[in-house]
């Protein structure tokens, strides 16, 4: 009987508890609310210039070369990735003298694939006017929109600067809009040599390029030193002059360059909004659980008794053992 409660004993006492505890984390996995932990979320309308100058292919991805408009989209496809669980995006397409608000913020993370499906759509066949008017018409929709949603809703706005019909470079304000009302980025796009701007018709397909007589060219002011001539039918990065706009609005700037770019600038804290967000911790007490059971059902471990060494008095002395 000793023998018996020497062996079982200690095994029932380091096992028996570990099913029960298991079974009590395995419920608490199926029935535990989610926990509300306050962590910094982003809320962002993003709107894409759709106008025909987004379509000259003068910058890359890949080794290859895209259009301003999908390299864009490639780089908010890889900024969705990470933001915060909790953040919100919406979608804006601008042409002519407005922005058009597509999709109202939604969650990230509850709507992935719902974003990145309606990501793809955005395309210049959504454009409904070919002029272009940037600060006094897509900048002041596209801020008066995010005001009236509110929830302290910021702005992207990507284009590559180019206005049809042309303004100077100094008139960089926008109407009736107070500096502060909405915070945001301007998000310049393209490369730095003027290139030759695709011609589109009203389905999309491409008919050449644009010439210097179609389109209007920037007049020189009376009065004003004499300036280069007007090459308004080619397109580069108005950089200068989006940066100027920024600093007017009091929103930052920066520029694509890689498909990774917008990363820093959609998750900067300075439009971080600090938020109670239900976060899902179910996993914790299964993870547990699963600890539990792979200890409990582990095999016991034998240890052998090593033997005892003989005694020096139980080792005969050299010569005593007998011989045959």
């Amino acid at each position: 009987m000793k023998a018996l409660r020497r062996t079982s004993l200690p095994h029932l006492g380091r096992r028996w508890w570990q099913l029960p505890l298991a079974s009590l984390l395995l419920a608490a996995a199926v029935w535990m609310p989610p926990v509300q932990f306050t962590r910094p979320i982003f809320r962002y309308v993003v709107t894409f210039d759709i106008t025909q100058s987004m379509d000259v292919e003068d910058v890359s991805m890949g080794g290859k070369p895209i259009s301003r408009l999908d390299f864009a989209r490639a780089a908010m496809s890889d900024a969705l990735q990470h933001l915060p669980c909790g953040s919100e995006i919406g979608w804006s397409v601008f042409t002519n003298q407005r922005s058009l608000l597509l999709l109202a913020p939604v969650e990230v993370c509850g709507n992935y694939d719902a974003l990145l499906s309606s990501l793809d759509q955005i395309t210049g066949k959504m454009r409904w006017v070919n002029s272009s008017v940037i600060a006094q018409g897509g900048l002041y929709s596209a801020i008066r929109a995010a005001a009236d949603l509110g929830h302290n809703t910021d702005i992207v706005f990507i284009t590559d600067g180019q206005e049809a019909p042309p303004v100077a470079p100094n008139e960089t304000s926008v109407r009736d809009i107070p500096q502060g009302l909405v915070h945001g980025w301007l998000i310049g796009v393209g490369g730095d040599q003027p290139a030759p701007i695709p011609r589109t018709n009203a389905d999309g397909v491409r008919t050449g390029f644009w010439r210097a007589d179609e389109v209007r060219q920037l007049q020189p002011t009376p009065g004003a030193p004499a300036t280069a001539e007007s090459h308004e039918e080619l397109s580069e990065l108005r950089e200068t002059y989006l940066e100027a706009v920024a600093g007017h609005l009091g929103f930052g700037y920066k520029r694509l360059v890689a498909a990774d770019s917008l990363r820093a600038p959609l998750t900067d804290a300075r439009f971080a909004h600090p938020t109670p967000v239900a976060t899902n911790v179910r996993w914790c007490p299964a993870l547990l659980a699963l600890v539990l059971l792979v200890w409990r059902f582990l095999p016991a471990r034998q240890f052998a008794r090593k033997p005892k060494p003989a005694s020096a008095a139980a080792i005969p002395a050299r010569g005593a053992l007998s011989r045959p």
